[in-house]
């Protein structure tokens, strides 16, 4: 299956896009508008159906959004004047992957561990625990083993947190400060260079991701051939 890379440049005079792709922004609005730029009609998990995975990139130019998928993003489906979209496949950088070759990658990642019940008890811990610094770094290489990747180089650095509040279906508009789910997902970049291990593995990381958060714009692997270490 084709899987394309889209990157959406916002228009500088939308005030909209340049408040969706913001920090302070909450997450379930730019996934709506990821998600509508895809065809209606599909009853339910619509975001793993099209295979879209995104991620806001902060550049001297401002914030652009990076945006995966197994469908090319429609164009007209966005607000006069929000930006542009510029898609590629990716079909050539993913068929040439192969075991021993040398790569850029770069990630925006949810590191979590989950305790069990005993040591949630004990500790008084959540259910879910961000990790942070080293603690971090030893998930994304544990990520990156099992996506077939040696790390040659890390470079790990946290970014704005994925927040938003879930509403129960059903919910009325006057109901909702009240009843709520509070979501959250702590944020790590990861950076840096690995060699190929296993290409196949690679693959099925770039399709699928790389840990939760995925509708709120974590998991997006990307990659770049790098040159050879001497």
């Amino acid at each position: 299956m084709t899987l394309y890379l889209t990157r959406l440049t916002p228009h500088p005079a939308s005030r909209l896009a340049q408040q969706e792709l913001g920090t302070s922004t909450h997450h379930a609005s730019l996934h709506r508008r990821v998600m509508s730029l895809f065809p209606n009609g599909i009853p339910e998990q619509a975001r793993t159906h099209f295979g879209v995975l995104f991620r806001v990139e902060d550049t001297p130019r401002g914030s652009h959004l990076l945006m995966q998928s197994n469908q090319p993003p429609d164009p007209a489906h966005l607000p006069a004047r929000y930006g542009t979209l510029t898609t590629r496949p990716l079909d050539a950088l993913l068929d040439a992957l192969e075991p021993g070759h040398t790569l850029h990658y770069r990630c925006a990642a949810s590191p979590v561990r989950k305790p069990g019940h005993t040591t949630r008890a004990h500790y008084n811990l959540p259910a879910v625990v961000p990790l942070h610094g080293p603690a971090a770094d030893a998930w994304w290489q544990r990520q990156a083993d099992n996506a077939g990747l040696k790390l040659l180089t890390l470079h790990s650095q946290p970014v704005d947190a994925a927040r938003d509040h879930q509403h129960p279906a059903g919910t009325a508009a006057a109901d909702r400060a009240t009843n709520s789910n509070r979501i959250h997902h702590h944020r790590v970049r990861f950076d840096g260079t690995a060699t190929i291990t296993d290409a196949d593995l690679l693959r099925t990381a770039v399709h699928s991701g790389i840990g939760r958060g995925k509708a709120y714009g974590c998991g997006l692997l990307s990659i770049a051939p790098a040159p050879d270490p001497a």
